[in-house]
């Protein structure tokens, strides 16, 4: 039986540099980008990410290579010929114009009949739950207010593409968490495929269906959040996403099934195999929250996967702890001198063994939690 073949990416953009001068800012990306999806394009300041939106938005041009949407490939259209809106930053709404107003504003540009944009406006208003403050102007709304007017006007154009530059950048942190959903449920309603730049992992981690890790005017990694998180596939994107623990180690063995890695600290056991050779050099990644803390030694009797006895357990002593309500983070200086953070939650209001400063304290962590990073 013949399988249907799956869908041409309706966003592909293939091989797309941007130069200034010397500088590459965008170096050779190709991305594809499914109907429907919500991409993040992920990095720190000077990564490329911005540059790249604004050549799909048409405020730049490529050094070189092609941007295809629905197969058109639209690098030569100016940017009000593209089926695509920008929500920027800072929102750049109107300040003269009401809340109606400035939804409504681009649908006049095009000329569209009265009645047929009194229509689209009030849908948008709706959409966005903000109808009640529709004769007000943008100073007198809250920001989280103001950045669900910026959306409903770059929605009421209906475009194919929309571009978000850094949506929640303007926000507290309270605000931006709970706007942070609200903001997905609406794009999903509308159905619209969207491309967001942001340097927030928090944001990129709840909004986005894919994300892409840049760095220096590349594309590092692409993936689903959780694939990101626990698989990165080079120490910048372990270390960019969330917190992380690295050991400088040596395979050992390294068979199909599991890898064994010496380090100064610990030998680990890892439960699957590299693409590596005896004595490669390697960094092994544990996050925090996958390592446990207490301050009896490992009983190896209680282990559950016998192969991993006496392996990925380490002694250290708490050097520093950070209280954060529904989390406590452990600050471990091991007998090497590496510091090693452990993330442990406060599930019960008072511990069956408190650990304070000074304390000597003893960590373990399953294979199968650990990332080994060749690169």
């Amino acid at each position: 039986m013949a399988h249907d073949p799956a869908p041409a990416p309706f966003l592909q953009i293939q091989n797309i540099v941007k130069k200034f001068d010397d500088v590459y800012a965008v170096d050779d990306v190709s991305l594809d980008i499914q109907q429907g999806e919500i991409f993040a394009l992920l990095g720190s300041s000077g990564c490329g990410k911005s540059t790249l939106l604004r050549m799909l938005a048409g405020f730049e041009t490529p050094t070189a290579g092609h941007i295809l949407l629905a197969g058109q490939d639209i690098v030569g259209l100016a940017p009000y010929e593209r089926p695509i809106n920008m929500m920027f930053q800072s929102y750049a709404l109107f300040p003269h114009l009401t809340v109606w107003d400035n939804i409504a504003f681009g649908l006049k540009r095009d000329g569209m009949a009265k009645d047929a944009i009194e229509e689209r406006v009030t849908q948008m208003l709706d959409l966005v739950q903000l109808r009640n403050y529709a004769k007000r102007k943008p100073h007198q709304l809250s920001g989280g207010q103001q950045q669900r007017v910026a959306l409903a006007r770059s929605l009421a154009k209906r475009p194919q593409l929309l571009l978000l530059d850094e949506p929640l950048g303007a926000l507290d942190a309270k605000l931006r968490q709970r706007t942070q959903l609200e903001l997905v449920d609406i794009i999903e309603r509308v159905g619209v495929t969207c491309v967001m730049v942001t340097h927030n992992q928090e944001e990129a981690m709840t909004m986005a269906t894919r994300i892409g890790v840049m760095s220096e005017g590349k594309i590092l990694q692409i993936g689903k959040p959780a694939e990101i998180y626990e698989t990165p596939n080079c120490r910048f994107v372990a270390d960019f996403i969330g917190t992380v623990n690295m050991f400088e180690g040596t395979v050992e063995v390294d068979e199909a099934d599991h890898v064994v890695i010496g380090s100064a600290d610990c030998k680990h056991y890892v439960t699957h195999g590299i693409t590596g050779t005896h004595g490669m050099q390697v960094q092994v990644a544990v996050r925090p929250e996958k390592i446990s803390i207490q301050t009896q030694p490992v009983d190896d009797a209680e282990r559950e996967f016998p192969a991993e006895i006496g392996y990925n357990q380490v002694q250290g002593v708490i050097a520093e702890i950070a209280y954060l309500g529904n989390l406590t983070t452990y600050h471990v200086r091991l007998q090497s001198g590496l510091l090693i953070k452990v993330t442990h939650t406060n599930a019960a209001r008072r511990g069956s063994a408190v650990m304070t400063w000074g304390d000597t304290v003893y960590l373990w962590w399953w294979g199968s939690d650990v990332v080994v990073l060749t690169r």
